[in-house]
């Protein structure tokens, strides 16, 4: 029996194997780490949402008048609180992550809008809880800045592993989909807070 027609085929098939082996583990790998990046956004997120009840409650007896804009605050912000959620239990899934940058930037907007009323009132504009509330949301927003852009590293070394060769087969074999950046959904929601600290 000739040994060599058996021991070349089994030693391709092994080779074979391991490559889709090493491919498989480095796109779990990658997955992971993007995964990770997006559970770093997801605590700065959380520490902004749960800042803003706090500067509600620190604005609302000066703005009794403006009751549509603390009632806009508060919307805006269970809907990027849901949002959040749902991006959290599928990070990178494009619609998780479109409806997260559209909730987060109508949350930025009607923030801006509350800071920017806030600043028409001189006594609250010179409140220790506002000015300590506004820088608090400057760093928050900061820290989400930061860890966006960990995120959205982590997801481009993902797709960029997934979509090259050979990996785009073990990729297409096992299920591996491409993963979505976060990214802001028009220039208006780009804009952080405006905050002013004087």
């Amino acid at each position: 029996m000739n040994w060599a027609l058996i021991v070349i085929p089994v030693s391709l098939l092994a080779i074979l194997l391991l490559l889709v082996g090493y491919y498989f583990n480095r796109l779990v790998t990658l997955g992971n780490r993007y995964q990770n990046a997006f559970s770093q956004i997801d605590i700065q997120l959380k520490r902004r949402h749960d800042l803003i009840p706090s500067l509600v409650e620190c604005v609302k007896g000066y703005l009794t008048h403006e009751k549509s804009t603390l009632e806009a605050v508060a919307a805006a912000r269970s809907q990027a609180l849901a949002a959040s959620s749902a991006a959290a239990s599928s990070p990178g899934d494009p619609s998780a992550m479109a409806e997260l940058s559209r909730a987060e930037g109508a949350l930025n907007g009607a923030l801006g809008r509350l800071i920017a009323v806030a600043e028409n009132y001189p006594d609250l504009k010179a409140s220790q809880n506002m000015l300590n509330l506004q820088e608090e949301l400057t760093t928050t927003e900061n820290r989400v800045g930061f860890a966006r852009q960990a995120f959205n590293d982590a997801v481009t070394a993902y797709n960029t592993q997934r979509q090259t060769f050979p990996c785009v087969l073990v990729a297409g074999l096992c299920g591996f989909r491409n993963a979505s950046l976060l990214e802001a959904a028009t220039d208006t929601e780009r804009e952080m807070p405006r905050v002013n600290l004087g």
